[in-house]
């Protein structure tokens, strides 16, 4: 395939800034097909991707300094995966990223507005839609696998310490493939037993299970062993009825996999969780949606984003309550950033050969229409004084 455009197109791959976080939007792989197709590909030299700088170089990409995008001229494209850093300098590249900035988090505004400054352009990953207004490439699918692997983790630790406070030992740190991460998983839950000495079998129970993400989490808990009739998968026909759901209080980890469009009743609460008691069966809660600082959120019993370093944060049971861990880290995939990224690089690579036509074709057109209006709703909301 080739651009139709007479010159090439640029486009440059910025390091990540995000702690621990090893994925990369473009893969090697698709950058040599970028390439081929009339592509000229710029990558910052990248320390803790998981790919190294030569195996860029090697496919024909021009290789820069780590962060040196800002100096970049404005007429490249710039491609990243996660949030820039906090910071109030205007911004006057096209930037391709999730920006995490549509939907109120916090900080919203003060994101968009560096863009009204810069007169610079978003196009928001998460916002890159097909004809049928769903994702053209998303991490959904190893976000949840990832997701249930962290939980069972952290369910081992606290079964086999027998630990009745935070979880403070537990660390996270990605894996070389899905094989080296399931055999793990497995090796640690093996040692967990019963008050008889019997084999620990855990329950999970996962909420949105029919979605990419939710898929990814039943396809890890059946990978580490887990009886089907131990995986409880709930979708929007289960939970229709409105929680708060007494069901989640009966499992050991609760993976949450929905996407949040609009306010719904909460999941689970803190009156249910201390008004369960001692005979609470839950101990770890993934909220893999991660929707922490969103006012819908549907797991009101946390407000912190956890990290891998220090991946659990407890919730507040009640006096004499078993303690509950909340896994809330916001880029989960990167446990297994080689495959997650290969996989997120190929489903985007159709819209990236579009990128220089992207003043005409559709995907790109809907993406920048939309920002346009969160740019006018931030612009409105920084005059108002943020009210």
């Amino acid at each position: 395939m080739s651009s139709t455009t007479s010159t090439r197109q640029p486009l440059w791959l910025r390091c990540e800034k995000k702690e621990f976080e090893r994925r990369a939007a473009l893969t090697p792989t698709t950058a040599r097909k970028l390439i081929d197709a009339g592509f000229d590909i710029t990558v910052e030299r990248d320390p803790q991707r998981i790919f190294d700088d030569e195996e860029y170089e090697k496919v024909g990409c021009k290789l820069v300094d780590n962060n040196t995008w800002p100096s970049a001229p404005t007429e490249i494209p710039i491609i990243g995966l996660k949030e820039l850093p906090v910071s109030t300098d205007p911004l006057p590249h096209t930037h391709i990223q999730f920006a995490h900035c549509y939907k109120n988090q916090a900080g919203w505004a003060a994101v968009l507005t560096r863009f009204a400054r810069g007169k610079g352009t978003l196009y928001d990953l998460e916002f890159l839609q097909d004809e049928h207004g769903r994702r053209v490439a998303a991490f959904g699918f190893h976000a949840g696998f990832a997701g249930a692997a962290a939980a069972a983790l952290a369910l081992a630790d606290r079964k086999t310490n027998s630990t009745s406070g935070p979880l403070k030992g537990l660390k996270l740190e990605p894996y070389n493939n899905e094989h080296a991460m399931v055999a793990d998983v497995k090796e640690k839950l093996s040692k967990v037993r019963n008050a008889d000495g019997s084999p620990f079998k855990p329950k999970a129970l996962v909420i949105g299970a029919l979605g990419r993400c939710g898929r990814g989490a039943v396809d890890l808990f059946r990978k580490i062993g887990l009886e089907e009739d131990d995986i409880l998968k709930w979708d929007l026909a289960e939970t229709a009825k409105g929680g708060p759901f007494e069901e989640i209080l009966q499992v050991d980890m609760f993976i949450n996999c929905i996407y949040l469009s609009s306010s719904i009743p909460p999941f689970i609460t803190l009156d249910t969780i201390r008004a369960a008691g001692p005979n609470r069966r839950l101990s770890v809660i993934a909220d893999v949606s991660c929707d922490t600082t969103n006012p819908f959120n549907p797991i009101p019993v946390y407000n912190v984003m956890t990290t891998f370093d220090a991946p659990t944060v407890e919730v507040d049971v009640g006096e004499g309550n078993p303690p509950l861990s909340v896994i809330s880290i916001d880029h989960l995939p990167t446990l297994l950033p080689r495959e997650a990224s290969e996989q997120f690089s190929g489903d985007l690579l159709p819209s990236l050969y579009q990128l220089p036509e992207r003043k005409t074709a559709r995907v790109w057109v809907e993406a920048e229409e939309l920002f346009k209006k969160k740019l006018a709703d931030a612009v409105a909301y920084e005059a108002q004084g943020g009210k």
